[in-house]
């Protein structure tokens, strides 16, 4: 079984459990359920912003343990005060260390949009993330039906959450529908595990017109922006390269500075 086939099989039970022990009326009644939310999309593509989204994430599958000292609050208001577009959160304990208060935690702490970076197969997720302060959400094409993540897409937007559609190869472009906002291209192989930008390039042009463009994985140097931009990319998602370092706002502010 592939690592994404084992988080989905765990994903459906978790989901099942949580549904039961808050159910949406519940979610309704959350203190950022009927936030105006902010555009994760105009903030990417905005001429005075860098385009990186800073992620917020302690471990993963393929590293195992990345850093399990970093507080939520200080990363994530450090790398919006160093110039983040905006940030991403991990919300999936097992596999990736993280809980939904770590991104109720960042909203309160920031201004600018925070995506939900969580493996959503259930409507539910969407209403949570609303709950919880998210202004976008991941939803991951190749653990989802057509159909799943074009009624995902739409519910999310009938929310005023915006879309970031992850792909990983051209069979998955089909996910792409009318609710989506921003389309992702993951570099990284989930079943190798191997990362190599020319994955982003190989890709963007197959992306219809309209959609905004990011990369995701394996970006570690300002040159690969630099790169990726001539590429036709507008947003970089970059957890790794700064959660690995014992002060992650300092490793983030360090690339901006010789990005722009």
């Amino acid at each position: 079984m592939s690592i994404l086939n084992t988080i989905v099989a765990h994903k459906k039970k978790e989901v099942a459990s949580t549904k039961e022990l808050i159910p949406i009326p519940e979610l309704e009644k959350f203190e950022y359920f009927n936030r105006k939310t902010i555009s994760f999309k105009d903030h990417i593509i905005a001429e005075d912003k860098t385009g990186i989204i800073g992620e917020f994430k302690r471990k993963s599958p393929s590293k195992g343990i990345i850093n399990n000292t970093a507080r939520v609050e200080e990363v994530t208001k450090g790398y919006a005060l160093a110039g983040a577009s905006a940030l991403s959160v991990l919300t999936d304990f097992i596999f990736f260390g993280g809980v939904v208060d770590d991104l109720r935690i960042a909203r309160a702490a920031n201004k600018i949009p925070i995506l939900r970076k969580e493996f959503i197969i259930d409507e539910y997720q969407i209403l949570e993330a609303k709950a919880i302060g998210a202004d976008a959400v991941l939803l991951i094409a190749s653990i989802l039906e057509i159909k799943k993540a074009k009624d995902l897409a739409r519910k999310a937007h009938d929310i005023g959450l915006q879309v970031l559609m992850e792909i990983h190869d051209e069979n998955e472009l089909s996910r792409i529908n009318e609710h989506v906002d921003v389309v992702g291209v993951n570099n990284r192989n989930l079943d190798t595990f191997v990362v190599d930008l020319q994955h982003s390039v190989s890709l963007s042009e197959m992306i219809p017109d309209g959609f905004v463009k990011i990369s995701e994985s394996g970006i570690s140097k300002p040159e690969d922006i630099l790169f990726l931009r001539q590429h036709g990319f507008d947003g970089f998602l970059i957890g790794e390269n700064f959660m690995k370092n014992d002060d992650p706002v300092f490793a983030f502010s360090e690339f901006v500075k010789k990005n722009m």
